[in-house]
């Protein structure tokens, strides 16, 4: 199987020396891509600029701003059967950035406009052979929120994240689907979680969409 995981965060460029980002090592993603790739899959890794090592084996392509992780998820995405998007991309960047460095004094007003809603395009994209799974960082007890973007963005299936879990080596999770299924992940290890996710992903295919992938 070819899978395309996503992952770190991106940041989006206010002058030529600053930037707003996301807190992401990209941890997740090398725990996904080691799972992935111990199951015999062709993993591309499609990275922000993270600071946890990724595992050897998977073909790595670094990208930076939130456009350039939006286009290098459309182009890579239909040569491959399975998309994770796990990169905490960053919802908002500033309208105008600046060709200079802006020097301290005073204040300093940005207007922010939002950024492409990236699984929602290859959600829009996808083939009936391939599978889209995503994450939903949210505020703990916000289910209803997670299933709303499950459903916007044409997932397979969404990770409830509660919000609270950010930045920790562990992860509880909530994994929704489609059809209702909620299937609820008590606190673990992400290389444990990550080996469970991949197994579900991995379910999402029947035995027609592989023979034709």
């Amino acid at each position: 199987m070819r899978t395309l995981i996503t992952a770190g965060p991106t940041y989006e460029p206010i002058d030529p020396v600053r930037f707003i980002g996301n807190r992401s090592s990209g941890a997740m993603g090398a725990a996904l891509a080691s799972a992935a790739l111990a199951l015999g899959h062709d993993v591309t890794l499609l990275l922000g600029p993270v600071t946890a090592p990724m595992p050897p084996g998977a073909k790595r392509v670094d990208v930076f701003s939130s456009g350039e992780m939006h286009a290098a998820v459309l182009e890579h995405f239909p040569r491959h059967d399975l998309l994770i998007m796990a990169a905490a991309v960053a919802d908002y960047r500033p309208k105008k950035v600046r060709q200079e460095k802006v020097e301290r004094g005073g204040t300093l007003t940005i207007e922010l406009e939002a950024t492409q809603d990236i699984l929602a395009a290859a959600g829009a994209i996808k083939r009936p052979d391939q599978r889209t799974v995503g994450f939903s960082l949210v505020q703990r007890g916000q289910l209803e929120r997670s299933r709303e973007k499950l459903r916007r963005k044409n997932c397979d299936l969404i990770v409830y994240n509660p919000l609270d879990t950010m930045s920790s080596r562990t992860i509880e999770s909530v994994l929704l689907y489609p059809d209702g299924r909620a299937e609820e992940l008590p606190l673990r290890p992400k290389d444990q979680f990550a080996s469970v996710l991949l197994q579900r992903a991995v379910e999402l295919f029947d035995n027609s969409s592989r023979a034709s992938s």
